[in-house]
């Protein structure tokens, strides 16, 4: 018995927006598993005053893959991390760089966006792995 050319075509697309979403969804669960990705949010749950202009609690957004902003390779990482609070939102940009498989430097700083920026806008962190 045939299949009708409608329903065809509907659980084809069906089928397809899932994997889709799925892939999109597995792409951010790896970036957010990185070493980079890990060290940046350490940096900044251990910073009272970006906590103090976030507020609590602070919430981490999933990454836009489309931001052109984010970047990974081998050897270095360019991550753009929304953050929110109950105060505040912004981002959290990561730059990090990898000498060897061992040892890898970041340096997270957070940013505001400017109709509501807080005290606390921009500080660099250093962190070392």
């Amino acid at each position: 018995m045939p299949v009708p050319l409608g329903k065809l075509v509907l659980f084809t697309s069906v089928m397809t927006s899932g994997g889709c979403a799925l892939v999109y969804y597995l792409i951010q669960k790896t970036f957010s598993r990185g070493s980079y990705y890990q060290l940046a949010l350490e940096q900044l749950h251990s910073r009272p005053e970006a906590l103090e202009a976030l507020g609590t609690p602070l919430n981490i957004h999933y990454l836009q893959l489309t931001d052109k902003y984010n970047f990974v390779d081998i050897a270095d990482a360019q991550l753009k991390i929304p953050v929110s609070g109950s105060k505040s939102e912004g981002h959290l940009y990561v730059s990090s760089s990898r000498d060897s498989p061992f040892k890898s430097t970041c340096s997270p700083y957070f940013s505001a966006p400017s109709k509501r920026r807080p005290r606390f806008t921009k500080e660099v962190f250093n962190c070392q792995h």
